[in-house]
């Protein structure tokens, strides 16, 4: 496989994504993700052993990708994420989102802001307005830039990851990268 034919990401991590982790951590691994996706339920719990695992090495990027086709809650369930992320608990809402993945209809997102004590009126105006749809669809663009078609879609260090993301292959994937690539 020639260097031509690796996906890459199209848009380099940056001060605009969401991030945990370390900016100078020695692997940033960046998953496309919908909230209502069951396979990306599955990674949720993985992706967190696997930064557990690696700790202070990791960086992890979540960028929104919501198969809405497929998936009528989704871009609504995105949207409230970067509504909180505004807030400064983009994580918490990430986090209960995928945790409650059967219930993402609008009365349950504005429980879930509720719970996390955002300041519920504005979210359900950003809801209402869809003031973060751009920015939902700035990921979602970057993706399909990037060669996403589903999710989830990992890059390491701004290259697919195209093996398997059980906790063990990805955790191996990630060790596998020279320090300083």
């Amino acid at each position: 496989m020639s260097d031509h034919d690796i996906a890459r990401l199209s848009a380099p991590v940056s001060d605009r994504d969401h991030a945990q982790g370390d900016v100078n951590a020695a692997v940033t691994l960046v998953e496309y993700g919908d909230y209502e996706c069951p396979h990306c339920g599955r990674a949720y719990p993985i992706v967190k052993e696997v930064q557990r695992r690696l700790g202070l090495r990791l960086r992890f990027v979540f960028r929104n990708f919501p198969l809405r086709e497929i998936h009528p809650h989704a871009q609504h369930a995105a949207e409230a994420a970067e509504a909180a992320g505004t807030q400064g608990h983009f994580w918490e809402m990430h986090d209960t989102l995928f945790e409650h993945q059967g219930s993402l209809d609008d009365r349950h997102l504005l429980q879930y802001a509720k719970a996390l004590e955002l300041d519920h009126d504005r979210l359900q105006m950003d809801l209402a307005s869809h003031k973060y749809a751009g920015r939902v669809r700035e990921d979602f663009v970057s993706g399909v830039r990037s060669g996403v078609n589903g999710t989830p879609t990992f890059f390491i260090n701004g290259v697919r990851h195209n093996d398997g993301w059980d906790v063990e292959s990805l955790t191996e994937a990630l060790l596998a990268v020279p320090v300083g690539r």
